[in-house]
């Protein structure tokens, strides 16, 4: 078994090393606080990275990291972790959306609760000696009207919470459907604006992209009731914080309560210390023992198992592989990296476009994982590209200005399943297709011609002339050369009058004896390769 190694560069829950430790084939060390030149100077030695929000992978440590695999972000966010750098250089990345869920959900509700009751407020008044029962006199939660942005996992629990506590529940998610919001027992809104317009609270769940950006903007804010709380301990800079204490400051929004700024730590200056009723904490959503130890735990079982069984969870740069996926896709992907590594061979160089076709049941699974497979055969083939995977495979093809699509197969075939590619260059087309016939994979068209063989083992390609004689000229030029043929494969193409032989041989031909078969009259090309 091999020896991966793991280094653990920010603190984690000991039992998540332990969970490490205790892996057979796994080696960690345990290496926090390291400066960049020298995480640089040791990181090629390292096949696992596990991080939190400290240690910063940026495209300097992944042009050292020659042996890294996989990242793991002990957390949500991966803002300190270069994905396209990671990306480039095939290195999956990983984090643990699960493992904080509670420890979040519960400290927003917290800080509603506490900006609803004047918690902080109140607490400072008491230990300064002052008694001000009138000063701060809160709000009740029952009936009011929450608007959640993000109903993911956080979200869902927060709802739970609100709607204990006798809320009305209106939610936004783009891909929250009407029968998961019945289920969940929420109101659904088509959009932000619907589900802003009235609210008492809004509380966010969402991710931090250039679209949600300040999604809660001056004019939003106007949406919602006057007196109406914004909570937020998702991102910074999902609230466009000037507008909040322009509103604050105007008499509409009564308050806000944050765990998270645009810029973190926030300024001595940041203008909502000022307004008059807030709640604010240093980003500590995910900061109980249980969450720590939940992530710590999470992130180096999913690093475990990519490094010893392929299993990719919570990847933020490509599909997830879980072990259903992986048992359900893997006979394709071996199927898939054949038939990239064929058409490598038979196709032109340099060629325009991948064309990837799916025909029945295969159609049905993730085929961008299968496609990736076909683009990784491919590309390390035809490339000479040692670093392509399932990673970067995308990225790599496009650096060479290789186009790729999946369409429904067009090649005519009696087979009821298939994954036909094709490499296109100017307007010349090669075209290649396997199969499965039963639990064995088979290649069943090569460049034309309708063949049936094997996608693993020695191979020759013989293209030659469609007349008597040639197919025994072959077999006894190998003979000679004591070559032995385990299988072979004929196709006729009567109107080129071509005919392709695929030969499975046990050695490997010598390059006098290539050279002897392509000097042989009629036999127009030879190709040997392994697959």
């Amino acid at each position: 078994m091999s020896n991966y190694r793991v280094l653990v560069s920010d603190p984690i829950s000991e039992k998540g090393v332990n969970a490490l430790r205790s892996a057979e084939g796994v080696t960690v060390d345990v290496n926090t606080g390291l400066p960049p030149e020298e995480l640089a100077k040791i990181i090629g030695d390292y096949h696992g990275l596990i991080v939190r929000s400290q240690t910063k992978v940026t495209p300097e440590i992944f042009a050292a990291a020659k042996n890294l695999k996989a990242i793991g972000r002990a957390g949500v966010g991966v803002d300190n972790i270069d994905r396209d750098a990671a990306t480039d250089h095939g290195v999956v990345v990983m984090n643990t959306p699960s493992g904080n869920t509670i420890s979040t959900a519960e400290h927003a509700f917290t800080l509603m609760l506490s900006l609803a009751r004047n918690i902080g407020p109140a607490h400072s008044s008491m230990l300064a000696g002052r008694w001000d029962r009138k000063l701060y006199e809160g709000v009740e939660m029952f009936g009011k009207r929450l608007a959640i942005l993000g109903m993911g996992r956080i979200g869902t629990e927060f709802a739970k919470r609100a709607q204990a506590f006798g809320m009305h529940v209106v939610a936004y998610d783009p891909f929250l459907t009407a029968a998961r919001a019945q289920v969940l027992k929420v109101e659904l809104a088509e959009t932000a604006d619907l589900a802003l317009t009235g609210a008492d609270v809004v509380t966010l769940h969402i991710p931090m992209t250039p679209e949600t950006k300040h999604i809660l903007n001056a004019d939003r804010i106007a949406l919602m009731n006057k007196g109406a709380l914004i909570v937020n301990c998702a991102r910074g800079g999902l609230v466009d914080e000037a507008a909040a204490k322009a509103s604050i400051d105007a008499g509409h929004l009564a308050g806000i309560a944050l765990d998270v700024y645009e810029v973190e730590p926030p300024p001595a200056d940041f203008p909502l210390f000022s307004a008059k009723k807030t709640a604010f904490t240093p980003h500590l959503g995910a900061s109980t023992a249980e969450a720590q130890e939940n992530v710590g735990i999470e992130v180096a079982i999913q690093i475990k198992d990519f490094l010893l069984t392929g299993e990719i969870r919570n990847a933020v740069n490509m599909p997830n592989l879980d072990a259903k996926t992986l048992e359900s896709v893997g006979p394709y992907l071996d199927l898939a990296s054949s038939l990239g590594k064929l058409l490598s061979i038979i196709a032109p160089a340099q060629c325009d476009a991948i064309r990837v076709s799916y025909l029945g049941p295969v159609s049905e699974l993730d085929t961008e994982l299968v496609t990736r497979q076909i683009l990784t055969g491919y590309l390390s083939a035809a490339h000479h590209e040692a670093q392509v995977n399932l990673i970067n495979a995308p990225a790599v093809a496009k650096a060479h200005g290789i186009s790729v699509t999946e369409s429904t197969v067009a090649l005519s075939t009696n087979c009821t399943e298939l994954i036909e590619i094709s490499a296109i260059k100017g307007d010349e087309t090669i075209t290649i297709a396997g199969t499965f016939f039963g639990n064995s994979a088979r290649i069943v068209h090569i460049a034309g011609h309708y063949v049936e063989t094997n996608t693993t083992g020695r191979f020759l390609f013989v293209e030659n002339d469609d007349r008597p004689g040639i197919v025994g000229v072959i077999g006894g030029t190998l003979g000679e050369a004591q070559v032995n043929i385990a299988n072979m494969a004929l196709s006729r193409n009567k109107q080129e009058k071509t005919a392709v032989t695929v030969i499975e041989v046990d050695t490997e031909p010598s390059v006098e004896l290539l050279a002897k078969l392509r000097g042989t009259p009629g036999i127009l090309k030879v190709l040997s390769f392994e697959l």
